[in-house]
């Protein structure tokens, strides 16, 4: 009998941490899941050590190695293999609670339907500290956004989705040389669809370090503005308010900038939004160009789609 979850794992050089997600689901409670590791083209000793748990036989485990595209491209190669009904990542240095996955099960057997993208639980420190906020507790369900816009929810939240809902919106677009598109473009797309029901329990356990991408966000909007572009364009669409609107519009105006694009006003989904944002993003298109730091800020993957430069770096 096939599993009912999927837990896949983007990883790239990270064979000094991926041993906490191994020993996390060896410490379930139920085995009802397997995991999938997409190696988005490590150069470590990765591949040598998932071969070594796939000898052990102590957790069902699916691997797959491809040349390096990205955090949104690794995603892409999970979603194309993904073949239960439910699916969640956990990154490659983060954990699952020891009780997640019959947590996650016995939610969905209790709750879910047709009618729900999936569910939306808590991430927490390592300490057990809950990142953000708690969800209101007599909420059953929200969109992702309307987490953020409506309840005012803050932080990550981990999610978990039917594989239905995430085959049937489009991958992640590639560009060539660059890394990053924002894994929050199918997640506004399923927004669009359905709700999330909502469960106020701890799945994973985060830490944000000095090499990922949370901390790194100046250097990923210089680095990959083809990408940020194509998803200000998306959110300019779907955010539920004119600040948020006009938020991914300063950004979009900037990522225009860094990658040269003259034409940004006549592409743009609210050209009379972006006309009005476009004495900020030239601005921070400045900042960026001229700040050589990295400076700390949420995760450019933070589910929020409304995020705007209060401080201009921030997303």
């Amino acid at each position: 009998m096939a599993p009912t979850l999927t837990v896949f794992t983007p990883t790239y050089n990270r064979a000094h941490t991926l041993h906490l997600c191994y020993q996390s689901l060896i410490r379930q409670s139920c085995g009802d899941f397997v995991w999938l590791i997409i190696d988005d083209g490590s150069t470590d000793q990765t591949r040598e050590l998932v071969e070594g748990w796939i000898r052990e036989g102590r957790v069902p485990i699916r691997y797959h190695y491809q040349d390096n595209q990205g955090m949104h491209g690794a995603h892409n190669a999970a979603y194309e293999r993904i073949d239960t009904e439910l699916n969640v990542c956990i990154d490659s240095d983060d954990y699952l609670a020891d009780d997640a996955v019959d947590k996650i099960i016995s939610f969905w057997r209790k709750h879910g339907s047709g009618e729900y993208a999936g569910i939306v639980g808590l991430d927490a420190s390592p300490d057990g500290e809950v990142i953000g906020t708690k969800m209101p507790e007599k909420l059953k369900a929200s969109t992702l956004s309307g987490l953020y816009a409506k309840w005012k929810v803050k932080g990550d939240k981990k999610l978990v989705y039917r594989t239905r809902v995430t085959s049937g919106v489009p991958p992640y677009p590639i560009y060539q040389g660059e890394r990053y598109v924002p894994l929050s473009y199918k997640y506004l797309l399923i927004d669009q669809q359905l709700p999330l029901l909502v469960m106020n329990e701890v799945l994973c356990h985060v830490e944000y370090r000095t090499d990922g991408s949370s901390l790194n966000m100046l250097n990923q909007y210089r680095r990959n503005p083809q990408g940020f572009a194509f998803f200000r364009k998306v959110a300019m669409q779907y955010a539920p308010s004119f600040k948020e609107r006009f938020r991914e519009a300063v950004h979009y105006v900037s990522s225009s900038l860094i990658m040269g694009n003259r034409q940004f006003v006549a592409e743009s989904p609210r050209k009379g939004m972006t006309l009005l944002a476009s004495p900020l993003g030239i601005l921070l298109y400045l900042y960026i160009r001229r700040t050589q730091r990295s400076a700390p800020v949420s995760a450019p993957e933070t589910p929020n789609p409304a995020r705007l430069v209060q401080e201009s770096d921030a997303q």
